[in-house]
């Protein structure tokens, strides 16, 4: 096949994570690849998270196609910072895991401005192990070991990938059961300490493959060995056998509480055996008068029985019980492969999970809804119940939100965990008997919820432990060992989610103090003028921005009564935000008011502000300054403003009769050069004139390719608003400010209306 490419950017945004997916997809679809789109878009959303929440920069997917084989690396513009394998304290590679299962190969390259990682899947339309489609069954089934089955077994190890046995103890073992026979179906541990339990019954019933070639396997016993019925028995986790599939007389017989403890001692030496009587236990579960079986075995272990049943004593021989062995071989291996295709199944409906989970702990930044999304990813697919507790270094543990896949009893389950002891202060995931500590009358107000199992699972985040989540289920629903290894790798990810909300929230909190300290407190009445202010911060708050206005009294006139007096105003904008441009935009807003109460003029303020920027160095900015004094008139028909432009887009006068005109001439903007000599311009308001002043943020509105200012844009929206009082003249210029463009607004909008009355 020929070589192709395929790559895109996208930003640093939670959004973008789903965006390079439906692009990975497409690629896939349009290259008729769909075969390996999903592991594709798996792997592909595990690096785009990590690109977004730990490298904070744009990412590339680049798709290639060679030779059949699938690569895709997803490469950021971070390369100094490298990516730790996970672990409690790490805060990068989180989809790593994920990735190794996935990928045939995988790896991380470096250059001096990038770095991406990369992964290669075999191509679709071949097997794991490379056979072609077409190959005989036999043939596959010589394949499989070699590399198929590894693959498979790697799936079974995965973090998310078995619905398998409960969570062990010491030594294997499951808390308050029996010991079992390593034959039994019961987890044993391989070389690297990871499970290879079979799944249980009940998960391959859930497999349309399985029932199939169960049905196959009663029709060909019945046939083989002349037998009134057949069946295929299922053993469960705790011993018991299930009916799998059943034809003849063994479709109406009950099993009872047969269980593989109770079966014929040939059992356990996985061989086949013949009961000529009813004494046989399985013969008795049956109803039947004579019975052949065979174990059907899966990596040594006994996964169930085949059986042949007639109501007659002594139908069966020694040769029949041999035939039936080898049918017994031939449908393990079928249910082997029907096993492995749900654990794969199984395996990418949580690694699925685990993507969209962290989509969605990505998108918000929220602390409260942060921890409400945890709380209900984990119930009720995990849990029965969820509680999410947090820790600051100023307060202990809080409970700061409780989830109940039954609402009626989520009060009396937050009762129970009020009353309970503290929260665990685990470093570790581990069962939690907290909800014993509470007062009696509270665990019986809680009803059987105080009797569930618990297991706790501590926030760690950037090495600090932040809280903990608890999950529970009833006594009798013990939690599965993938449901913990899974609620596991969402605390991991939770933490950091919730981390990064506290550090926004308090980042958001400080930044909005600031904003509100570099603000007027407050907006003086003059006596002939109306005045209106608006004040719209871009974004979400977490910056300081650069727009700034002011409206205050600067004394009484020289040589007028003492009620004549004056008022200043100004409206500015520092280039940039942040820190820095706060820094300006305060000694801007403070220095006009100290050098206006020294009686210095409007230019005067301006020269001596300039140079207060320029005094700054390499902390100062640039700042756009309108800058005017409001005197009453002597008839009180209006008001004088003597003004200067420092570079500020122009000031809009609006007359009665709907005419609009500029109002100052532009002069040098302040921070740039020194020794600048700035003039006023005069401005006789008359009654029912309006005077408005904005910043770029509203000429510069954008929609597409437009601006708000283009073409006489801001004059024809002020010429609208003829008639109008100050305040209506300023609400209907932010609402056109906010209506013009589909996006919200990148820039701080401020803008005053003066109106003479």
């Amino acid at each position: 096949m020929d070589r192709q490419t395929a790559s895109a950017t996208f930003p640093s945004a939670a959004a973008a994570v789903a965006d390079a997916r439906r692009f990975v997809r497409k690629v896939l679809a349009d290259w008729g690849m769909e075969e390996a789109a999903d592991d594709a878009v798996l792997a592909t959303s595990e690096l785009a998270t990590n690109a977004v929440a730990y490298a904070g920069t744009s990412f590339e997917v680049s798709c290639r196609l060679e030779g059949g084989d699938i690569e895709i690396e997803v490469r950021d513009r971070h390369p100094t910072r490298g990516i730790e394998m996970p672990g409690v304290t790490a805060s990068s590679g989180r989809g790593l895991p994920s990735i190794a299962r996935l990928a045939a190969s995988w790896g991380v390259s470096y250059d001096r401005r990038t770095k991406g990682v990369w992964f290669r899947l075999p191509r679709p339309g071949a097997d794991e192990d490379g056979t072609q489609p077409g190959s005989s069954a036999d043939e596959a089934a010589e394949a499989e070991p070699a590399h198929g089955r590894a693959r498979a077994e790697r799936a079974a190890r995965g973090f998310a990938g078995l619905d398998t046995a409960a969570e062990s103890g010491p030594e294997g073992a499951v808390p308050g059961a029996q010991p079992r026979d390593d034959r039994l179906g019961g987890e044993r541990l391989d070389a690297d300490g990871m499970g290879e339990t079979p799944a249980a019954g009940d998960r391959l019933l859930r497999s349309p493959a399985a029932v199939e070639a169960m049905d196959d396997a009663v029709a060909a016993v019945r046939e083989v060995l002349g037998a009134d019925g057949a069946a295929v028995l299922l053993t469960e986790r705790d011993g018991r056998l299930i009916m799998g599939a059943s034809g003849g007389t063994a479709a109406e017989m009950p099993l009872g509480g047969l269980t593989v403890g109770g079966l014929a001692p040939a059992v356990r030496a996985g061989s086949p055996w013949v009961a000529p009587d009813a004494s046989d236990p399985a013969a008795a579960a049956l109803r039947a008068g004579s019975l052949a079986a065979a174990p059907l075995e899966s990596q040594g272990r006994l996964t169930g029985l085949l059986v042949a049943v007639t109501s007659a004593p002594g139908r069966f021989q020694e040769a029949d019980g041999a035939r039936l062995g080898r049918l017994a071989d031939e449908i393990s291996l079928s249910l082997e492969k029907a096993r492995v295709g749900e654990l794969e199944r199984s395996w990418r409906g949580w690694l699925s999970f685990v993507a969209e989970a962290s989509d969605l702990l990505a998108g918000t930044l929220d602390q409260e809804r942060t921890m409400a999304l945890v709380a209900q990813l984990v119930v009720p697919r995990l849990a029965t119940w969820c509680a999410v507790y947090t820790v600051t270094e100023a307060e202990p543990a809080r409970l700061a939100y409780v989830w109940h896949a039954d609402e009626t009893r989520a009060d009396g389950l937050r009762d129970l965990l009020d009353q309970a002891r503290s929260a665990p202060p685990m470093d570790a995931p581990g069962p939690w008997n907290g909800l014993a500590g509470a007062p009696e009358e509270t665990r019986a107000a809680a009803g059987d919820t105080a009797d569930d199992q618990v297991y706790a699972f501590p926030l760690i985040a950037r090495g600090r432990r932040i809280g903990s989540i608890v999950i529970g289920r009833p006594a009798g629903d013990r939690f599965q060992r993938s449901a913990i290894e899974l609620a596991e790798e969402l605390s991991r990810r939770a933490a950091l989610a919730v981390d990064n909300a506290r550090l926004f929230s308090a980042q958001t909190a400080m930044s909005s103090a600031l904003q509100r300290s570099l603000l007027p407190p407050g907006i003086p009445e003059i006596p002939g003028l109306e005045v209106a202010v608006v004040y719209e911060p871009a974004g979400e708050g977490s910056e300081v921005g650069g727009d700034f206005y002011d409206v205050f009294e600067s004394g009484v006139r020289p040589g007028a009564p003492q009620s004549a007096s004056r008022w200043r105003f100004a409206i500015g904008d520092v280039c940039g935000t942040g820190p820095e441009a706060a820094a300006v935009t305060g000694l801007a807003r403070h220095a006009l008011r100290i050098l206006a109460a020294e009686d210095m003029s409007v230019p005067g303020v301006l020269a001596r502000l300039n140079r207060l920027i320029l005094g700054e160095g390499e902390r100062g900015r640039l700042l756009t300054l309108l800058h005017g004094e409001i005197a009453a008139r002597r008839r009180r028909d209006g008001v004088t403003i003597r003004l200067t432009s420092a570079g500020h887009p122009p000031p809009l006068v609006l007359d009665p009769e709907g005419g609009v005109r500029e109002a100052a001439t532009p002069q040098p903007l302040l921070g740039v050069f020194d020794g600048v000599e700035f003039h006023t311009d005069t401005l006789e308001l008359r009654r029912g004139e309006v005077l408005l002043c904005v910043t770029d943020g509203v000429t510069e509105r954008r929609s597409g390719n437009r601006l708000l200012g283009d073409g006489h844009g801001l004059e024809r929206l002020l010429a609208g608003c003829t008639g109008l009082s100050a305040g209506a003249v300023a609400a209907r210029i932010q609402r056109a400010v906010r209506d013009f463009g589909p996006e919200p607004s990148n820039d701080d909008v401020a803008l005053i209306v003066l109106r003479a009355s």
